[in-house]
């Protein structure tokens, strides 16, 4: 079955789709958002705006939008009907035609989905990240040491983006000499939509080609490293790939590299900015601060699950409907595309009592912040967490005197991005 390709009515007069939209800040869009979740919540949208990829290239129609959390947490979870290997999870089109590679776990279903989800699945387990958690507090802590009496700074270079890398590069085995390209080409691809990025690209190269390069660099960095594991293996996923038996076969180095393009985003990019948006709402909300150092470890945990509601650093995904349904009474097609706004979902006051407002003391009431939970709940959501506790542990009791600038987002959609954040420590 092929994605439909026939635009439904459109249903509500509310842009989600233009570049200029996804341009404001999150505070102004979600405005659109509040008004969808309270009169329109499925309402049929066109395609996200691309102007390197006009409708006549890529031949979608437009898209669902789920913009409750239930809504989405029923669609995470049915993959039978809402699925991510037809049509892909992601909510920008594609080129209809476009040469794929090997799929990720994002992009497959169970049976699939489930084996390889099996095989990575061990590196994640709490066992794993307890024993992966002595490194993170040991990285936390060097991080944070070196901007101690540092003046004014990047809070987003010196920082937030630091760690999250170095983790990844332990858990796969990244030598430390191509830790901080490995780390480069990762975030050009999570930028990618942000003007100033596209006004820095080389002359006489497409964005499209950009990405292909940062791309082909992660894909052969997991190459090099799973020849390297084939000779001697070591303690680390790539080991766990190459020695993987998946649907009766090995997997080759095409699936090795398309694994670790994943890793490489999605344990950077989210981890980072959830890092950045949590140090400007901990400057502006003091109380919550001193309420959450009064009682450290014990409220540290909690305080993580607030970190990514209210950050939402991964706005939306999306899925296919295998076969004919119906959302809230609205009929969906099979066919059509479904985009679960995570970020939406996250400000839903059904689900959150003053959803706007960052509270560390906040009962848990299940944010949709790792995926909505079902086959696709985030598998590294541990391994982050492990990241933000050791992080903050050191920021709070390292930097008590943090003067926080006002944060530079980062445009476009997909990502709640920060790209600067100055601070100043005194």
């Amino acid at each position: 079955m092929k994605l439909h390709r026939t635009p439904h009515p459109s249903t509500c007069d509310r842009d989600i789709s233009s570049k200029e939209f996804w341009a404001k800040q999150f505070d102004e869009r979600d405005e659109t958002f509040r008004w969808l979740r309270e009169n329109a919540p499925v309402s049929w949208h066109p395609s996200l705006e691309e102007p390197a990829l006009p409708a006549s290239v890529h031949g979608e129609a437009g898209f669902w939008a789920l913009t409750l959390a239930e809504d989405i947490t029923v669609a995470s979870r049915n993959h039978e009907l809402f699925s991510s290997e037809l049509g892909l999870p992601y909510l920008p089109p594609r080129a209809e035609g476009a040469p794929l590679m090997a799929p990720s776990i994002l992009e497959l279903d169970p049976p699939r989905h489930t084996e390889y989800r099996k095989v990575l699945s061990s590196a994640f387990t709490p066992k794993a990240v307890g024993l992966l958690a002595e490194k993170i507090e040991q990285r936390a802590e060097q991080i944070v040491d070196r901007v101690v009496g540092g003046g004014t700074f990047d809070f987003v270079a010196e920082v937030s983006s630091k760690l999250p890398m170095l983790t990844v590069a332990d858990l796969v085995g990244v030598p430390e000499d191509k830790v901080t390209s490995f780390a480069e080409a990762g975030n050009n691809l999570a930028a990618l939509d942000d003007p100033e990025t596209l006004s820095k690209l080389p002359a006489g190269v497409t964005p499209q080609e950009w990405a292909n390069q940062q791309v082909a660099y992660l894909m052969q960095t997991g190459i090099e490293l799973a020849d390297a594991r084939r000779a001697h293996p070591e303690d680390d996923i790539v080991t766990r790939l190459v020695t993987a038996d998946v649907g009766g076969r090995k997997l080759g180095n095409e699936d090795i590299g398309t694994m670790m393009i994943l890793l490489s985003v999605a344990g950077n990019d989210t981890t980072k900015q959830t890092t950045s948006h949590t140090v400007v709402n901990l400057a502006r909300h003091p109380a919550q601060r001193d309420w959450l150092l009064e009682d450290f470890d014990g409220r540290i945990m909690g305080s993580i699950e607030e970190f990514v509601r209210h950050a939402t650093p991964v706005m939306m995904f999306a899925r296919t409907a295998t076969r004919d349904t119906a959302i809230r009474g609205t009929e969906i097609t099979a066919g059509d595309k479904v985009g679960l706004f995570y970020c939406s979902g996250n400000r839903d006051s059904a689900v959150f009592s003053d959803p706007e407002t960052f509270d560390l003391s906040r009962p848990a009431s299940g944010h949709v912040g790792f995926g909505g939970g079902g086959v696709h709940f985030c598998l590294g959501n541990g391994v982050a967490k492990a990241q933000l506790r050791a992080l903050f542990r050191q920021i709070l009791t390292k930097l008590p005197h943090l003067d926080v600038g006002e944060p530079e987002a980062l445009s476009g959609g997909g990502m709640n991005g920060i790209k600067r954040l100055p601070v100043t420590v005194s």
